[in-house]
């Protein structure tokens, strides 16, 4: 397999149509030395309109009779590989090189592009994820991109509330459980999403462990999951369990996993767990994890949830929502009924 390992072996192959009116097609053509004398888009809406100096057409043929094109550079996003591989074989068939993104086409996984290249005499080459620069540092990598998912861009039609924490193992898939149970006890069809292996407990429609996924992966998965429950399952309020925590010291890796997963959400409100004196994490604390999760997204957290199981402290629920302005609750001993009615509050009735 050819993989683009320089610009000076695009510009070699200049100039290009670049298929895709989006970021990739965009750094595509931004490339130094690479001259790019047509845009092609599947969206109607962008056809005609002037994309990185070009008019966007809507078919390939047409636009390499009349431009001097020698390549096509295929530059969608993942879920495409339909018009990637159609846009490539009208490419090579009609005698053009084709660049290819692992993205929309990898060639490992497309060998009968290869030998049909080889038919028209022309060239075929990917630009890689480049994960053998991962595999010199570390001595293993992935064998292929690990994202695989669609992007999708959804608006949750019912009320979506974020459980964040300050730290790993603070409460959160408790919370989300206890806040589900007591949405159904009021009347509610609450739909509960635990983004954790361990999330087996009802009342979980949907469990699954993000951190199994590519990040990039994540945002698609929750926003994905929360259409499926308004869709399939008719939910009229939705709480997703995050993981990990945006400022947790010690242990940085999971951090963008919760904000992959906050981002999934769009949530209407957040609830906030925290775990005083926990004996084996280090998180940084109720305000910071605050001021990350509002300004990450514009929701705000209207509750803490606070797990007590390494602290006896008297009255500690009370100096907690003194200290920091909102209800503090144990959601073990019935502190979920008042988080329900913080959230109600928040969101507003919900219309069944």
């Amino acid at each position: 397999m050819l993989l683009v390992s320089s610009i000076e072996e695009l510009q070699k192959l200049n100039p290009f149509i670049v298929i895709g009116c989006g970021g990739g097609g965009e750094k595509f053509a931004n490339f130094e030395g690479v001259k790019t004398v047509g845009f092609i888009d599947d969206d109607p809406k962008k056809h005609g309109k002037i994309f990185c100096g070009c008019s966007v057409s809507s078919n390939l043929p047409d636009l390499l009779a009349e431009t001097s094109a020698n390549s096509v550079a295929i530059m969608l996003p993942i879920g495409a590989e339909g018009s990637a591989l159609k846009y490539a074989v009208e490419a090579i068939n009609m005698g053009k090189n084709v660049i290819t993104s692992f993205r929309s086409l990898p060639i490992a996984e497309n060998t009968s592009l290869l030998q049909f290249s080889r038919q028209k005499n022309v060239t075929i080459m990917e630009i890689s994820p480049r994960l053998d620069v991962i595999k010199n540092i570390f001595g293993i990598a992935p064998s292929k991109c690990t994202e695989i998912l669609p992007k999708i861009n959804y608006q949750p039609k019912s009320p979506v509330i974020y459980i964040g924490g300050t730290s790993q193992e603070c409460g959160k898939r408790t919370t989300t459980r206890l806040l589900g149970k007591e949405a159904k006890k009021r009347g509610l069809e609450a739909g509960v999403i635990s983004t954790d292996e361990m999330g087996l407990e009802k009342p979980v429609d949907l469990n699954f462990r993000a951190g199994s996924l590519s990040v990039m992966d994540v945002t698609s998965s929750i926003m994905g999951s929360i259409k499926y429950l308004e869709e399939e399952k008719e939910k009229d309020i939705i709480f997703v369990e995050s993981q990990s925590s945006l400022t947790e010291m010690g242990n940085p890796h999971p951090r963008g996993l919760a904000a992959a997963i906050l981002i999934g959400c769009m949530p209407d409100a957040t609830i906030l767990c925290h775990r005083p004196n926990h004996p084996f994490r280090n998180p940084r604390g109720i305000n910071e994890e605050i001021k990350a999760i509002e300004s990450l997204e514009p929701t705000k957290v209207v509750g803490i949830s606070l797990n007590l199981r390494n602290t006896n402290e008297d009255n500690i629920l009370n100096k907690f929502e003194s200290k920091y302005g909102l209800p503090t609750v144990d959601v073990k001993n019935g502190g979920c009924s008042r988080l329900i009615d913080v959230i109600m509050n928040k969101v507003g009735e919900i219309q069944k």
